[in-house]
């Protein structure tokens, strides 16, 4: 279980492999098995070995880190994901937790309440949604509906101030009509996104989806597909326009690649703010935003 190096100041550190999930569009499941979670220790110390060697942002990774330790037995009993956090929370050197991803179906209280009283744990979620239709999710073996996700949701905001949400969305699962598609659109203007990862549904050979004869017509898929981008993109940017004037902890990530007089910087809430100057990489400073683009921010020191 290799440690994913994403630069000098930053890592992804897995806490389990395969996935006991049984969406019928994923593959995970097939290539990679059962899920296998590493003991807590063992994932403390590797996160103390990479705070050692200058990581200071830490993601733990897992195809559903809700169900993280449910193979374990630690002298009779089970560690949990909350647990979990805020041990990583408390190693001395990481400054920021980040994790990905929870499952909907999964995702309790006692990890948002982790979230929120871990300081090192940014306010930061990543929910995957995938569709807003009930028989949609049925048919993709989700275990949650429409509703439910919200609610979910609901308490997520609640107990995590300021939190940040993105999502996954595929658009064009077999099956799916016009009047699941909009249930799709209504979820996600309900939903009020900070950003999300939107995709048209292709098959995958050996998953039960790709079996299912209801395809979709790549005409029709591409269409809607246009219209949810239109529409989570309108989101995305008003969302952004609302951090104008607010003071942001950042991650610096080094210049620009289109500009090197700017530098590149990372939010809590995960969102891309640009800054003149130069900073070292792998520090933490505070900015105030000065103004908003429909997929990044700009600021100066505060």
């Amino acid at each position: 279980m290799p440690t994913r190096r994403e630069s000098d100041h930053s890592a992804w550190v897995t806490i389990t492999t395969g996935c006991n999930n049984s969406c019928t569009f994923c593959i995970v499941p097939i290539v990679r098995g059962a899920e296998i979670s590493r003991r807590p220790g063992d994932v403390i110390r590797e996160i103390q070995r990479l705070a050692d060697d200058g990581v200071v942002e830490i993601t733990l990774l897992g195809q559903n880190v809700n169900s993280y330790g449910r193979d374990l037995d630690l002298n009779g009993r089970q560690p949990l994901f909350a647990e979990l956090l805020r041990r990583s929370g408390e190693v001395e050197g990481i400054g920021r937790i980040r994790y990905t991803s929870p499952h909907p179906k999964d995702f309790r209280e006692d990890v948002a309440l982790a979230m929120a009283e871990t300081p090192t744990v940014a306010a930061q979620l990543h929910l995957p949604l995938q569709s807003g239709s009930d028989p949609v999710l049925a048919a993709m073996h989700r275990g949650y509906t429409g509703e439910r996700f919200l609610e979910k949701l609901a308490m997520a905001r609640r107990l995590v101030p300021d939190l940040s949400v993105s999502t996954d969305i595929i658009v064009g699962f077999p099956g799916e009509t016009e009047d699941d598609f909009e249930r799709t659109l209504n979820v996600v203007g309900a939903s009020r996104f900070d950003s999300a990862f939107m995709f048209q549904y292709s098959p995958r050979p050996g998953t039960p989806a790709a079996d299912m004869t209801d395809q979709v017509a790549p005409d029709v898929v591409q269409e809607r597909f246009d219209r949810l981008v239109e529409v989570q993109n309108a989101i995305t940017f008003e969302r952004n326009q609302a951090r104008v004037g607010m003071v942001e902890s950042v991650l610096t990530e080094g210049p620009s690649r289109k500009d090197p007089t700017v530098a590149t910087t990372r939010s809590e809430g995960n969102r891309i703010v640009h800054v003149p100057g130069t900073f070292e990489p792998g520090r933490f400073i505070d900015l105030r935003i000065t103004r908003a683009a429909p997929h990044y921010l700009e600021g100066v020191p505060a």
